[in-house]
């Protein structure tokens, strides 16, 4: 008969600390994946609602340059000259006044051409350009107008027509603006066309106008948008 002998108190003791401390890690362990899973579902949700910000913001944008193009029916009669106070340019500002004088390239957003002082920048918030980008330019003398409040979102647009300089370009031979060939080139139409149809002549012809809209939102959201038009 054999006898065996049963394990020691110190032994006991040793196995059970050793169990104590798996425990701890594999606590330790759990914990951390749970703040990586918190912390990751924090940052996916605030990734989704500024997306959702930005998305509300470019929608804004679309009402507000109907806003604009409302404005430029309406003020059909005097768009030969510029209207700084309704956020309008009869020309693409590139020349001065003089007409010859070539003027800094428009930087929109203030970030397009951000390495050189070569730029003219538009004065969004009507404060001389004080809450610009850092960097130098040289010009801040565009002005906009204001589309409201849209949805919570502040709107501003800016219109230039795409002219060398303002002045009635139908008169003035001098002034060259982007425009269609000709006054008998057809024009688009609401409604469905077929092929035995005439082509729907453009009584006159007109000039294209350049539609810049920036949008504040939430979260210090801002879209800018582009909008080429012309009647």
């Amino acid at each position: 008969m054999q006898l065996h002998a049963s394990p020691s108190v110190s032994s006991l003791r040793a196995q059970r600390g050793v169990s104590l401390l798996f425990a701890l890690l594999a606590l330790v362990a759990l914990s951390l994946a749970t703040l990586a899973l918190v912390r990751s579902v924090d940052t996916s949700t605030l990734l989704l609602g500024n997306i959702g910000f930005k998305q509300d913001a470019t929608a804004a944008a679309d009402q507000a340059s109907r806003e604009a193009i409302n404005w430029l029916t309406l003020n059909n009669a005097t768009l030969n000259t510029d209207i700084p106070a309704g956020g309008y340019y009869a020309s693409t500002q590139e020349l001065a006044s003089d007409g010859v004088t070539i003027k800094p390239p428009i930087d929109a957003t203030g970030q397009q051409l951000a390495s050189t002082a070569n730029r003219q920048l538009i004065d969004w918030d009507g404060n001389g350009c004080q809450t610009a980008v850092s960097g130098s330019y040289n010009g801040c003398s565009v002005l906009t107008a204001s589309a409201g409040n849209i949805n919570g979102n502040t709107a501003r647009y800016v219109v230039f027509r795409l002219c060398s300089k303002p002045g009635d370009f139908t008169t003035d031979t001098s002034i060259n603006c982007a425009q269609r060939s000709s006054s008998s080139d057809s024009c688009g139409s609401k409604g469905a066309l077929s092929y035995s149809d005439n082509p729907l002549a453009c009584a006159t012809s007109s000039a294209y106008y350049r539609i810049v809209v920036r949008v504040l939102g939430t979260r210090n959201t801002a879209s800018f948008t582009e909008t080429i038009v012309h009647f």
